[in-house]
């Protein structure tokens, strides 16, 4: 009895290894038939303030007895009667995640195309953004689309929930207000560059670097070169030099600031920024949507790619790959 279920169990092994090889070389097949394709995306709009007034109404309907429910359901029935004939403001909502590289600028510049062409003077854009920063034309790039959003004559404010530094807070510095939680981390005015260098150790193991350029300053530091003081004093007056255009752009858009006092790298927590004119006021993206429910209708803007075959295969197979540590860590 015990051969025969050693040999189902010794079978059932062998089958899920093929069937996992298996997974393994469709996912590789189909990740190199879509790489070449470019993904789609589809522009989604979704009415925030319905959401936020429907949770609120059922959590007070929740609390209530059944006579005093049916009561405030005759009530808000009425009272929903009455507002669809009222005209509110309208709120368009943007979400920006940015990562090191600011890759979702593409998604941004799609959002704030859609909101340019239906936002009328005067309405109200809130830019939920979240970012430590990163690349120098990435996040310029990302500060330029909220700028269009200025330009067509909208109010933009940032909300920053958990933090906006360095070409983060390049972009925030557009809005017409700024505002963060409390422990959110705002600043960081300054410029970071950073490499390796091999040199010293090609040179120990006699292995010769060539590189060849046109034009004195084309190539200041290297990885595998030596670099040079004249090098390196080049390479920093690149970085000085954009540093003082990050400082003029925040000075563009908020004069209040000490600028030389708070360009200096440093970060602080919102609560702590508000006092050196980086912030405006101190509250939750959540907090002010939920206060201004009933006043504006909320509009959140967009942009989703659709994942590829390739990449739906990879998450199919990583979430097997997860399933197959657990078993093996609970049989251990």
């Amino acid at each position: 009895m015990w051969d025969f279920l050693l040999d189902v169990a010794s079978f059932v092994a062998k089958a899920a290894v093929i069937a996992f090889v298996a997974l393994l070389i469709i996912g590789a097949i189909a990740q190199a038939v879509q790489k070449q394709k470019p993904r789609k995306g589809q522009l989604l709009v979704d009415k925030l303030s319905e959401d936020l007034r429907d949770g609120v109404q059922q959590l007070q309907l929740d609390l209530l007895d059944k006579k005093q429910r049916k009561k405030v359901k005759k009530d808000l029935k009425k009272q929903h009667k009455q507002q669809a004939g009222e005209q509110r403001k309208r709120l368009f909502v943007i979400d920006f995640n940015g990562s090191m590289d600011a890759r979702e600028v593409d998604s941004l510049k799609r959002e704030v195309n859609a909101i340019v062409s239906v936002a009328q003077p005067g309405e109200q854009v809130l830019v939920r953004l979240e970012s430590g920063g990163g690349v120098v034309h990435g996040y310029g790039l990302g500060a330029a689309q909220l700028q269009r959003l200025r330009e067509a004559e909208l109010e933009v404010i940032v909300s920053v929930d958990k933090v906006a530094a360095s070409g983060g807070y390049m972009m925030a510095a557009v809005a017409h207000k700024i505002q963060a939680a409390p422990f959110a981390i705002i600043g960081s005015i300054g410029v970071l560059a950073q490499m390796p260098n091999f040199h010293r150790w090609l040179k120990k193991h006699d292995v010769d670097f060539e590189q060849v350029t046109a034009g004195e300053y084309k190539r200041t530091l290297t990885i595998f070169g030596e670099n040079t003081d004249a090098g390196r004093d080049k390479f920093k007056d690149e970085l000085e030099n954009i540093h003082r255009q990050f400082k003029a752009h925040i000075s563009q858009y908020r004069p209040q600031i000490d600028i030389e006092k708070v360009a200096t790298g440093e970060y602080w927590t919102a609560q702590e920024a508000i006092n050196y004119g980086l912030v405006d006021e101190l509250t939750t993206s959540d907090g002010w949507l939920l206060a201004h429910r009933d006043s504006h209708d909320m509009f959140l803007v967009r942009y989703v790619t659709k994942k590829n075959l390739g990449e739906r295969m990879g998450r199919n197979v990583n979430a097997l790959l997860l399933q197959l540590k657990n078993l093996v860590g609970r049989q251990g």
